[in-house]
């Protein structure tokens, strides 16, 4: 496996994981006021406010948002600026008839989202200022897909961080100010800020190269575009429906508090992977498009990414795992101690999810639509289905099972496929790491439940061993000199101490 490889992947994993650990603990903080301002009620309509404006975006930008990161990345790796500069035109105009068109369709709508997802038509017109978020969300995609496919990682992660923080302060004094009334202003700002640094840094890189595109040349571009991005879309959309729907049910069968236990397990569970899953959408997305007609590197490339994955997750989440109550109180209250089990559930189910995910990437990279649409659809389906299940029996706890037996049904399946795209196998380092993650994660989780004190040390002390571990294979891996090389070679001595007989 090459050096320079591995040094590609964490270089982009630490730009955008270094932003993605600052949104993490800004958003945590914004979700800690929310806690204790509006109590479990109030997060969990932030939770269905924000999912509302997910999947409306989904729906309104037919996967272009996807397909042009894809589209971009193939135009710059084969034809030159020109190229780049025809799909750039093409991309931003289509985004912004898009973007146009869907928040209109949902502002009309408004009413009847209100009446039939909230069940509470006096909120209808708060529905219909979230159609601002769902054009800004569209309009943002568009340049987010062209500054990752020129593999601009440092600028995402200056936007990243600045909507983070700029969004999460503005949000916070809104609720402050009005209280109940400012949620839709908390819930809108963090797509207006984003917006506004895309604008930015998109405009530094200057005017798209080449001549005006005419429009039969655009009505082609966009013709490649949504046909590789209706399939996209359809994906994005299973997805956000599907977690639109376990939010709903959830609200349906349980109330409004059930809703925010489940929605501060969720908000943990999907924004710790963040660092490591957004730097792969970042970075390894474009790299394995580049590289899908050579099968050797693009499975190669596959197995790098999901070694980094494991050894860059693992400490986090078994930490995670040991001291989810303490975590669940630090970050939300005592009051939200159901949430304690989901997380739990969900944490085992994160490290198949962190094993499936750039085996999907294959499909995405071989614009394979059709075959992407149908492994989101089956994993939402048996997400729905334990849902709809265990809820009566187990109560909100049913959403974290539910979680886990979706990768468990999702992960072969993407394997499988990727084996016949490319002839994949996992190498044997990722076996074995996988394996012992998985180990590890067991007993800790065993042992948290049966004492939870133990359980905490046992993760604690498990973290801090794989941590060192992760250090010195990633530095050996890319070849680290410097700093980081020196900290390595420490860090094999003291293995070494641990170890000896």
């Amino acid at each position: 496996m090459s050096g320079s490889s591995y040094r590609t992947i964490l270089r982009s994993s630490s730009i955008i994981g270094g932003a993605q650990v600052i949104n993490i603990a800004v958003g945590l903080v914004k979700m800690k006021a929310v806690a204790a301002l509006l109590g479990p009620a109030g997060v969990g309509l932030v939770g269905l406010y924000l999912s509302l404006i997910q999947t409306a975006s989904s729906i309104a930008a037919l996967g272009v948002g996807n397909v042009g990161t894809r589209q971009i990345a193939a135009a710059h790796a084969e034809g030159g600026d020109e190229a780049v500069g025809r799909t750039r035109r093409a991309l931003f105009w289509g985004t912004m008839i898009l973007s146009v068109v869907g928040a209109a369709l949902f502002w009309l709508a408004s009413g009847w989202i209100a009446r039939m997802i909230l069940e509470d038509d006096s909120r209808a017109n708060d529905v219909a200022w979230l159609s601002l978020g769902v054009a800004l969300t569209v309009a943002a995609g568009s340049q987010n897909a062209l500054l990752t496919g020129l593999r601009r990682i440092g600028d995402r992660a200056r936007i990243n961080v600045g909507a983070g923080v700029i969004g999460a302060g503005l949000g916070v004094l809104a609720l402050w100010l009005w209280g109940a009334q400012g949620l839709i202003a908390m819930v809108l700002i963090a797509p207006v800020v984003t917006f506004l640094l895309g604008h930015l840094y998109v405009a530094r890189l200057g005017p798209p190269a080449g001549p005006p595109i005419r429009l039969p040349e655009m009505a082609r571009e966009w013709r490649v575009m949504m046909m590789l991005g209706f399939a996209f879309m359809i994906s994005g959309l299973v997805t956000t429906l599907g977690h639109l729907a376990v939010r709903t049910l959830v609200q349906r069968e349980l109330g409004a508090e059930a809703l925010g236990h489940f929605q501060a397990a969720w908000t943990i569970g999907m924004t710790y992977l963040g660092f490591v899953l957004g730097a792969m959408g970042a970075d390894y997305y474009p790299r394995l498009t580049a590289a899908m007609r050579d099968r050797t590197a693009a499975s190669q490339l596959v197995n790098e990414q999901t070694e980094v994955a494991l050894l860059l997750c693992a400490p986090v989440l078994l930490a995670m795992l040991g001291l989810a109550p303490w975590v669940i109180k630090l970050l939300y209250s005592a009051e939200f101690a159901p949430a304690v089990e989901i997380l739990r559930w969900q944490l085992l189910g994160d490290i198949l999810k962190v094993m499936s995910w750039p085996l999907g990437f294959v499909l995405l990279a071989a614009g394979a639509g059709k075959t992407y649409v149908a492994t989101e659809s089956i994993g939402m389906g048996i997400l729905l289905l334990a849902m709809f299940l265990l809820l009566p029996v187990i109560g909100v706890t049913a959403s974290g099972v539910a979680f886990l037996l979706m990768y468990v049904a999702y992960l072969p399946l993407v394997w499988g496929l990727a084996v016949r795209r490319i002839g994949f196998c996992w190498s044997r380092p990722v076996k074995m790491q996988a394996l012992a993650f998985i180990v590890a994660a067991m007993a800790v989780d065993l042992l948290a439940r049966w004492s939870e004190l133990p359980g905490a040390l046992l993760g604690v002390g498990l973290a801090a061993v794989l941590g060192l571990w992760a250090l010195l294979r990633l530095s050996r891996m890319a070849g680290a000199g410097g700093r980081l090389g020196r900290i390595a070679r420490f860090g094999e001595r003291v293995m070494g101490w641990i170890i000896r007989p």
